[in-house]
């Protein structure tokens, strides 16, 4: 009979024992062990009071990024005229520019650009099938004869011819023409002299080779270095050259406008 209680006693005690180690093992936090590593903390709260928001977790960790001391990249200039050009029109441009330069020697393009202030060709556009209308008023001024004029047809003219007895400075004609943003010429009026700069009636020849220089003026020539040329400052020659009608033509090919 005793030894049945003592039997009941031991089971109970092993039971208890069991018992709580199981409750250590697996329902209690593990405490830290000496020696061991702590657990890691909670993370930080944000403090309402401070206003400011709670740091990133192991933030502390992280490597911040140096402060970047470079200097800023220099903004590369652009020509405001080139502003909002097209690559197409910028390589036509540059084409246009091969073609003078290599012109060379056969035309004068590549010296009346030189001499140009806005480095632009001037030329009317789609002439061919509509021809520039020109009215050649008679004139009234000594030593006008009827056989200076063909043509006197004033109606919508885009040029007009003038007369004067005789100009101030050592020249025979003069031309003005008016051309729009893009190079084409939408006007223009020649006034023509009568007498040269000496005082001496022009011949009705003369009159043809002063026109001629004008017209090459009038059609967006402007003067060659050349003396054998028509087009030069001070005419010495009674025909077109080769290099003017070559000129003209390579004028006629390329478009109107800026060559920058």
């Amino acid at each position: 009979m005793i030894e049945r209680r003592i039997s009941i006693l031991v089971a109970a005690v092993a039971g208890f024992l069991l018992s709580a180690m199981l409750w250590h093992l697996f329902v209690r936090p593990p405490r830290a062990r000496q020696g061991g590593v702590p657990p890691p903390p909670p993370p930080p709260v944000a403090n309402p009071a401070a206003g400011t928001p709670a740091a990133p977790r192991d933030s502390a960790a992280l490597p911040r990024p140096a402060a970047d001391t470079r200097a800023p990249a220099a903004a590369v200039p652009v020509d405001p005229g080139l502003a909002g050009t097209s690559y197409l029109v910028l390589m036509a441009r540059s084409e246009a520019r091969r073609r003078i330069r290599a012109s060379a020697g056969l035309t004068y393009l590549n010296d009346i650009v030189a001499e140009s202030q806005d480095s632009m060709l001037h030329r009317w556009d789609n002439r061919i099938m509509r021809p520039v209308r020109v009215f050649l008023a008679p004139g009234t001024v000594a030593n006008f004869q009827p056989s200076f004029l063909t043509d006197a047809d004033s109606t919508a003219a885009e040029v007009r011819f003038r007369w004067r007895i005789q100009f101030e400075a050592e020249r025979t004609g003069q031309t003005e023409v008016q051309w729009d943003q893009d190079g084409h010429l939408v006007s223009g009026e020649v006034t023509l002299a009568t007498f040269d700069p000496k005082g001496q009636p022009l011949t009705e020849d003369d009159m043809r080779v002063v026109a001629m220089h004008e017209i090459g003026h009038l059609i967006g020539l402007d003067h060659s270095p050349d003396s054998t040329d028509l087009m030069h400052a001070t005419t010495k020659v009674r025909d077109l050259s080769a290099r003017d009608i070559q000129t003209a033509l390579l004028l006629y090919q390329l478009a109107p406008g800026s060559l920058r």
